[in-house]
């Protein structure tokens, strides 16, 4: 019998499909790792001392299916029962189980671009179509893309938007909601910005068409565990729960995401390190001849006049600074000087130095 080729076994959607190309992660040391939108202070000492407990004592035991605990706790966050909550292994796993929930096969999808292109992975993944919805030159939406976002059968917007760092209002947010499908407010920065609007929107006329998510990624410090969340009214909740793996959340995890939540002091003070440092780099990169884009979330867009922005993004490579060098080739007429660019993750104020020093010496 002939071999056969594997890739002929594959799913069409999956032999097509290109993949989502994370940011770098070196695994020498030496780096100043500015790349992936990471928080550079550790977790607060209480999630620490949660994680080695659950360690001591839980590993034998299946976790919670539920994650009951953690659910509370976000619950008492965002002033709901905790039926409005479903915890998942990051924000990526949920987006997952948000389309396994909503989205057929041939069916719409949108969300603006540029933005986080795993959107568009995920709706391939499903066998899903997707479209782009057009910014204008200062990243708000064009009266087009609020057109096409109704006709969806789900719109999905990062808020504040990756790469930006901009924000929507929420009437500009509630605008997007489909006619006949489901909005994802996207809130993996939500804590850098000066105020949240999920409660405005969950609270709206059309709430129970719109899902919030989160991740305990940035501004908790818990890139490494993988853990993020959905709030959204109960009948969708119950929907996403039917699809969602059995344990999706491991023990350690769940005890250190449940201790996250309880110490809102730490995170909020780590997060007004932040945006401080985030203002002082912004009055360094444009004292240089950036451009710099105004960023509500732990990072910067910025680009230059003159300069290359990949031979920048190198230039600091060599000297073993990583930032995101990002290009987005179709962004549309609108964004046409904004399609490539550099996006800067706040690190401490001592790897913001370093980086302002080398970028000094290179442009």
């Amino acid at each position: 019998m002939k071999k056969k080729s594997i890739e002929s076994l594959f799913r069409p959607a999956v032999q097509q499909l290109g993949g989502y190309v994370p940011g770098e992660q070196p695994q020498e040391g030496g780096w100043t790792k500015l790349n992936t939108n990471e928080n550079p202070f550790p977790p607060a000492p209480s999630v620490v001392e949660a994680m080695e407990e659950a360690a001591k004592s839980s590993l034998q035991k299946y976790p919670d299916p539920l994650v009951s605990s953690f659910r509370k706790a976000a619950a008492e966050l965002f002033d709901v029962d905790p039926e409005w909550v479903i915890p998942g292994n990051g924000s990526d796993e949920v987006l997952t189980i948000l389309f396994r929930t909503f989205v057929e096969p041939g069916e719409s999808i949108a969300f603006p671009y540029p933005s986080y292109v795993l959107y568009g992975t995920l709706a391939e993944i499903q066998g899903a179509r997707y479209e782009h919805l057009a910014l204008n030159d200062d990243w708000s939406l064009t009266r087009d893309a609020v057109k096409r976002a109704q006709a969806q059968k789900m719109v999905l917007i990062p808020n504040p938007n990756s790469p930006s760092g901009t924000v929507w209002s929420t009437e500009e947010i509630l605008e997007l909601v489909p006619s006949e499908g489901i909005l994802v407010h996207d809130e993996a920065y939500g804590d850098f910005r000066d105020k949240s609007i999920s409660r405005e929107l969950l609270d709206s006329d059309v709430g129970n068409q719109i899902v919030v998510t989160r991740t305990l990624s940035k501004s908790y410090s818990l890139a490494g565990i993988r853990f993020g969340f959905a709030v959204a009214h109960p009948e969708v909740i119950a929907g996403m729960r039917k699809v969602k793996d059995s344990y999706n959340c491991d023990a350690i995890s769940i005890a250190a995401a449940t201790a996250a939540l309880k110490d809102q002091a730490t995170m909020r003070e780590r997060v007004e390190m932040i945006c401080r440092t985030r203002q002082e780099l912004t009055r360094d990169l444009e004292q240089m001849g950036f451009q710099v884009q105004p960023s509500e979330a732990n990072f910067v867009w910025t680009t230059h006049p003159n300069r290359s922005h990949f031979e920048i993004y190198d230039e600091l490579k060599k000297r073993k600074i990583l930032v995101r060098y990002m290009k987005f080739p179709e962004a549309g007429p609108n964004l046409d000087t904004l399609v490539d660019g550099l996006r800067i993750t706040i690190g401490t104020e001592e790897q913001i130095q370093t980086l302002v020093s080398a970028l000094r010496e290179i442009v």
